[in-house]
């Protein structure tokens, strides 16, 4: 597949799910936080909260992002990694509307959203194909 071919392909697949993983460090360790994105003319737009206190180490680094439908029973089951550099973003009443509703709640505090952009320059999809189906009990 040729790469625009790939960068296409792997565009589309995130642009069937709603949330994703950013990943990039802070006072040199790794951390890895939960947002909603968008595909957006090639780039992703991220919603994240803003009193987890990311969005400053993520502004102008370059950052690992990764979304996937392994939640989904199915035969195929994809995960997409991009890796580009992020900045913080200012969506217009089109992008803000097509987020949807943010959560109300993070971690018990009223949900400030932050939007950072992402040109993805490194893009790779995996594949499984005809993975098993695996329920787990849970326990209290």
């Amino acid at each position: 597949m040729a790469p625009d071919d790939h960068r296409c392909r792997a565009l589309d697949l995130l642009s069937r799910t709603a949330y994703g993983r950013v990943s990039a460090s802070q006072r040199a360790l790794p951390f890895t936080t939960v947002t909603r994105h968008l595909v957006v003319d090639g780039r992703l737009l991220l919603r994240l909260h803003r009193g987890h206190g990311y969005h400053p180490a993520l502004d102008g680094s370059v950052v690992a992002y990764e979304a996937d439908n392994v939640h989904e029973a199915g035969a195929d089951t994809w995960s997409v990694q991009c890796t580009g550099t992020a900045r913080l973003a200012d969506p217009g009443p089109a992008e803000l509307a097509r987020f949807g509703p943010a959560p109300r709640l993070a971690d018990g505090e009223p949900y400030d959203a932050v939007h950072l952009s992402v040109e993805p320059l490194l893009v790779k999809v995996h594949r499984l194909h005809d993975a098993p189906v695996f329920r787990y009990a849970h326990s209290v």
